[in-house]
């Protein structure tokens, strides 16, 4: 059986796990934190999570252990059959976890984890955020769902990262980005949580936390 390795706080991690609970895929969970501890580098090259242990070995990176998965069980269609609506969804994909998720990746020191990031940080991100949220809000349908009427696949990266993005962006420059450019990403994860499972990821990752600050 493939086994999922990292913890519920990870948004990647959570990202595939959506996947594999969605489409009734078995798997295994493993908690491992990032590090640089050769026995971990052994597995995932930059000591991130997640990473993904199957028959043949290791895969890290979260978009491909997706396609990974997607090969694997054709018949489970986790990406459309039609081969446009299927680019649609890379491109949504490739738009949140690029050009959003990534770039409000270098706030999260200060915005979560107690540091500081410079003022110089700060209005580089912002003009890239302004930026790529403007294009992201050229594609994205919200009709409910990112690509359209249907759930698809990227929704699965929706779900665990614009949160990210709204909330980085209130505690750092006080107001919400998404908000400001009309992406209700609140009533979206609603949504999207109706889905039993993104309840179970949402449920695990609180008890994460939960358990991580009593301990």
């Amino acid at each position: 059986m493939i086994k999922l390795c990292g913890f519920a706080l990870s948004n990647y991690f959570n990202k595939v796990k959506f996947v594999l609970l969605e489409h009734g895929i078995e798997f295994e969970e493993e908690l491992v934190k990032p590090s640089q501890d050769p026995a971990m580098l052994e597995h995932s090259p930059l000591g991130k999570v997640p990473y993904l242990q199957t028959e043949q070995g290791d895969l890290c990176e979260s978009q491909c252990i997706i396609e990974y998965l997607a090969a694997r069980f054709p018949d489970r269609q986790i990406f459309s059959a039609d081969p446009w609506q299927a680019a649609k969804e890379r491109e949504m994909i490739f738009f949140i976890d690029v050009h959003l998720e990534l770039t409000v990746r270098n706030l999260y020191k200060e915005a979560f984890f107690g540091g500081t990031v410079s003022d110089a940080t700060k209005g580089r991100v912002e003009k890239l955020l302004t930026h790529h949220i403007a294009g992201f809000r050229r594609i994205a349908k919200f009709a409910p769902y990112l690509c359209g009427e249907q759930f698809s696949v990227a929704d699965t990266a929706g779900y665990v990262s614009l949160p990210l993005v709204g909330m980085t962006t209130q505690t750092i420059y006080g107001r919400d980005f998404l908000l400001e450019a009309g992406i209700d990403w609140k009533r979206y994860v609603k949504t999207i949580n109706a889905r039993p499972a993104a309840q179970r990821v949402t449920e695990d990752r609180k008890a994460w936390v939960a358990a991580s600050r009593a301990s």
